[in-house]
């Protein structure tokens, strides 16, 4: 159980006490974060309830949505105080999604994500955060993520050129990717987090919730794990669930599918490497 972290939004229903007792009940040890729940419970006393659970804050989610060319210092400075928050969290990665098209020009919106990431990875490294891009599939390229691929990120990070900027490896994002395997090994150490959650169809109306627990649809976890292993990441696989019949589920039922589910079909895989540690990235 030391490589599974819960994702918030998995059981949204879950005040941020409910969800580090549940973690604690289940033997999972970290928790994804995200900013608007905290914020409403407070930073300061998520981040002492969080220490006095014993549990490790895997990301907090989300920087980003840096594409807008109107209100590029707003979001510069929402950012820098997301990354004061995941740095009084502890936690390990701040995620980045990077914004959609405010016109039809996609190379001057990822050219501005480029611009604002390079401008905040020195406050993120004075601060000790990781800020992790997070390649995005392509059908939310317009209106969430203007890097739709692992090598667009990884491009991106190597011209920034500084290690406190780094990838995530989503499975629902990556897996389509005739090319994920070569990236994954490419990225290499710069891997933040390892998101995992399943491609399942028919996908509803609303995509962005059409992500299932792994084992409900086509990701072959196996082979993902092994690469990511294989490139060298010790740590979590946090799930990161969005999916209406999920969320409208008894919590202690989807902690107890995705127990199982880690076992069975993630788990293999991370530990085909049998890396010799787990610990905090960075």
């Amino acid at each position: 159980m030391r490589r599974l972290s819960m994702n918030q939004m998995t059981v949204r229903s879950l005040s941020i006490p409910e969800l580090l007792a549940a973690c604690r009940r289940h033997e999972v040890p970290a928790v994804g974060l995200w900013r608007d729940p905290v914020q409403a419970h407070g930073v300061t006393r998520t981040a002492r309830e969080v220490e006095e659970s014993g549990l490790q804050v895997s990301s907090l989610c989300r920087g980003g949505f840096l594409t807008n060319p109107a209100n590029q210092p707003e979001a510069l400075a929402d950012n820098r105080r997301a990354i004061d928050e995941a740095a009084e969290l502890g936690a390990q990665s701040l995620v980045l999604v990077v914004g959609g098209l405010f016109d039809r020009d996609l190379r001057a919106a990822r050219t501005r994500v480029a611009d604002a990431v390079a401008e905040l990875a020195p406050y993120a490294a004075e601060r000790e955060v990781v800020l992790a891009l997070e390649p995005m599939h392509p059908v939310f390229c317009a209106d969430r993520g203007v890097l739709s691929t692992l090598k667009q990120a990884l491009d991106m990070v190597e011209a920034i050129g500084s290690p406190a900027v780094r990838v995530v490896v989503d499975t629902v994002h990556v897996w389509w990717d005739p090319e994920v395997e070569a990236q994954i090994a490419r990225a290499g150490e710069r891997i933040a987090l390892y998101q995992v959650c399943d491609w399942i169809t028919p996908l509803p109306a609303d995509v962005l919730a059409g992500r299932g627990i792994p084992g409900q649809g086509h990701i072959d976890f196996g082979q993902l794990g092994r690469c990511v292993a294989g490139a060298g990441y010790a740590g979590v696989a946090e799930v990161e669930v969005f999916h209406e019949e999920v969320w409208a589920a008894d919590p202690e039922e989807v902690f107890a599918r995705v127990v199982a589910a880690h076992r069975e079909l993630v788990l293999p895989g991370l530990e085909s490497a049998r890396t010799a540690q787990i610990g905090p990235l960075g």
